[in-house]
């Protein structure tokens, strides 16, 4: 079995470094993996956090950009990219603690939080908790309680095969087995983007590379799983989430595609009527990952809510 210390050489070159990242691992009760991409240290610094199934690949498309303004760090959560649960839960809950561990011990000092679907309610959640961390919150298209409404009957039925005992770990095995790292990759951008035409090659690459590596890890099925019923058991009873992202005081952004079949727009939309205080801003003809659909549009609208908040210089 490949260890995260091992497999850092392997992500050193051939999917950090294209875009100016330095792998490095942090012990936090267990071995943490996430990247570096530099930046200015008199700023506040920018923590970038992926979605389900996703890794700090989900940022490598703006992250040298931001690294223009603030010292960025992207990291990997337990059960994804190259940080293996070994054990550890990788509930939603959980991974909340440790991203506000990680604040302390690796970058020891508040933070703007970026977080994205899954990684947009662990941040939430970290925010909620530890208020004195987090100077500011960028919500990508996050994991949010959905309005009444008939979802993507694709998505719900993928979800629902995920909810159940013995039925998901078959899915996500079979899966596994019968697609090339390849097409793994891309399964990821059809779900994700309005038009894939629109992925970056050197991105696929580098998220075929990664996938070839996370073959070595054994658990990896049981820990998406694990994470993704953690998700949906927040989302059916959503109570203390909603309570949560009521008591977060930091400023906040709230961006989504319009067209994401992940977490609906009226979702959003009711995110943003619930908090009003809030900045909103709805991208077009995009979907649930726009950081890495529409990159450039992406880091205007944030470099330009950063600097109105005074949260960086730009």
């Amino acid at each position: 079995m490949t260890s995260p210390r091992s497999a850092v050489e392997a992500v050193d070159t051939a999917l950090s470094a294209p875009w100016g990242g330095i792998s490095n691992i942090a012990d936090l009760d267990g071995d943490m993996h996430w990247v570096d991409f530099g930046g200015p240290e008199d700023s506040t610094p920018i923590v970038l956090v992926h979605g389900l199934g996703g890794s700090h690949l989900n940022w490598v498309r703006v992250a040298p950009t931001l690294a223009n303004h603030a010292r960025v760090y992207a990291v990997d959560l337990p059960g994804f990219g190259l940080t293996q649960a070994l054990g550890r839960t990788t509930h939603i809950q959980a991974n909340a603690a440790l991203l506000n561990r990680f604040i302390d011990n690796v970058v020891g000092k508040p933070v703007i939080l970026f977080g994205n679907s899954m990684g947009g309610m662990v941040s939430a959640l970290a925010t909620a908790a530890r208020p004195d961390s987090v100077a500011g919150l960028v919500l990508v298209d996050p994991a949010l309680p959905l309005p009444i409404r008939i979802p993507d009957p694709v998505i719900a039925a993928q979800f629902l095969v995920y909810a159940l005992p013995y039925v998901g770990e078959r899915a996500m095995s079979l899966g596994r087995r019968t697609m090339t790292d390849e097409q793994l990759a891309t399964q990821m951008t059809n779900l994700c983007f309005v038009d894939p035409a629109r992925a970056d090659s050197e991105v696929a690459t580098a998220g075929a590379a990664l996938a070839k590596i996370r073959r070595e890890f054994a658990t990896q099925d049981a820990d998406f799983l694990q994470a993704a019923r953690s998700l949906l058991t927040v989302l059916a009873r959503p109570q203390k989430y909603r309570k949560a992202l009521r008591d977060i005081s930091a400023p906040t952004l709230l961006l989504h595609g319009e067209r994401d079949r992940l977490v609906s727009v009226a979702a959003a939309r009711s995110a943003a009527a619930a908090h009003p205080h809030w900045t909103t801003i709805i991208l077009g003809d995009t979907g649930h990952t726009p950081q890495l659909e529409l990159p450039d549009e992406f880091n205007r609208h944030v470099l330009a809510w950063l600097s109105h908040t005074s949260l960086i210089t730009t």
